[in-house]
C-alpha cells in the first residue's frame, strides 16, 4: 500500500442550503484551525432532499476563499469536467491559483447527476464518452498549464496554437485530484492523478479499489506510492469519527476529507459543527 506522504485533513461543505456569510464564516473558521484544504463542491441545483435549495458556484466560491482564508489550501471535490471547455477551466483554475498564491488543489471528475444537464439543456453522454472527454479535457489542460502555444486535437476538444497566459503559480500545475471508481476510470486516475479521490459507496468498496489503483499504477510502469490517496469521512460523534479516520489510515489514506453536513439538516448552524471539526483536529493529527 502507499506510504510515505504526510497526513492530511480536509474539511468538506457544500455550499448549498445556507446563505453565503455561513459559508464564508466556516471557511474561515478551518482556516484558522488549521485544515490543510477546505473543499465545496461543483454542481447546478442542490443535492440532498430538496434540489430548489439556494446553491452558488463552486469556482466563484475559490475564488472568494483565496483571498477570505491565509494559509489552508482549497479545491472542489470534485469539478464536473461536462459544464465547461478545458480551455475555460484552465483559465479558472489558473486565476484561483493566483488569487490564493498557489494554494489550489485542482479536483476533478466526469459528472454524474443527470438532472443537471437536462433541466439547462446540456448535453449527457453516455458514461465511456464522458470518460474519453475527462482524459482529453485533462491532457489539453496540462497542455495549456505548461507550454506556450499548444495545439491538441481529440475525438471531443480541441486547441489550434492557443494562447493561455499567465500560467499557475504552482508548477508544472495544482496537484490533479481524480474523484473516481471503475476499470476505465482507475486507469485514467493512474495516467493523470496526482491524487486519487474515492466516490465509492462504502468504506470497503474504497478499500477495494485502493488496491485495483496500485495494480493499475504497476500496469502503467508508475509508481503507486506517486498517487495520493483521499477518502470522505462524515463527521459523527467524535469517537466514531476518530474509529474511522483510524481504519482510513490504516487502509493507506493519507487525505482525509471531514464531511460537516451541509445538505440533510439546514437547521443545523453549520459553524458549529465546523467548530466542532476544528476542536477534534489535533485529535485526528495524533493518529499519525
Amino acid at each position: 500500500m502507499p506510504t510515505g506522504h504526510p497526513l492530511r485533513f480536509g474539511l468538506k461543505f457544500s455550499q448549498q442550503v445556507h446563505p453565503i456569510d455561513v459559508h464564508t464564516d466556516v471557511w474561515r473558521i478551518g482556516d484558522e484551525a488549521g485544515f490543510d484544504h477546505i473543499w465545496p463542491f461543483d454542481h447546478l441545483i442542490a443535492l440532498g432532499p430538496d434540489p430548489a435549495a439556494p446553491i452558488f458556484d463552486g469556482w466563484t466560491a475559490l475564488g472568494a476563499m483565496a483571498t477570505l482564508t491565509k494559509r489552508a489550501r482549497m479545491g472542489l471535490n470534485v469539478t464536473g469536467n461536462l459544464y465547461r471547455h478545458p480551455g475555460l477551466l484552465a483559465k479558472i483554475a489558473v486565476t484561483v491559483d493566483h488569487l490564493s498564491k498557489g494554494r489550489l488543489e485542482f479536483g476533478i471528475g466526469t459528472g454524474w447527476n443527470e438532472p443537471e444537464f437536462t433541466q439547462f439543456g446540456l448535453p449527457f453522454p453516455g458514461a465511456g464518452d464522458r470518460v474519453t472527454m475527462l482524459d482529453e479535457s485533462l491532457r489539453a489542460m496540462k497542455l495549456l498549464w505548461t507550454e506556450s502555444r499548444p495545439t491538441y486535437k481529440g475525438h471531443f476538444y480541441e486547441l489550434k496554437d492557443a494562447i493561455a497566459e499567465p500560467k499557475p503559480v504552482q508548477k508544472p500545475h495544482p496537484p490533479i485530484w481524480i474523484g473516481s471508481k471503475g476499470e476505465r476510470m482507475l486507469r485514467l486516475t493512474a495516467r493523470h492523478a496526482d491524487v486519487w479521490h474515492s466516490n465509492a459507496q462504502s468504506f470497503e468498496e474504497s478499500v477495494t479499489l485502493n488496491k485495483a489503483l496500485d495494480a493499475e499504477c504497476l500496469n502503467r510502469k508508475r509508481d503507486p506510492a506517486s498517487i495520493r490517496r483521499s477518502i470522505s469521512m462524515r463527521m459523527t460523534t467524535a469517537e466514531e469519527s476518530l474509529e474511522k479516520a483510524r481504519a482510513s489510515i490504516a487502509a493507506g489514506f493519507t487525505e482525509v476529507l471531514v464531511m460537516i453536513g451541509g445538505g440533510s439538516m439546514p437547521a443545523r448552524d453549520p459553524r458549529k459543527r465546523a467548530e466542532e471539526a476544528a476542536a477534534l483536529l489535533p485529535r485526528l493529527r495524533a493518529l499519525g
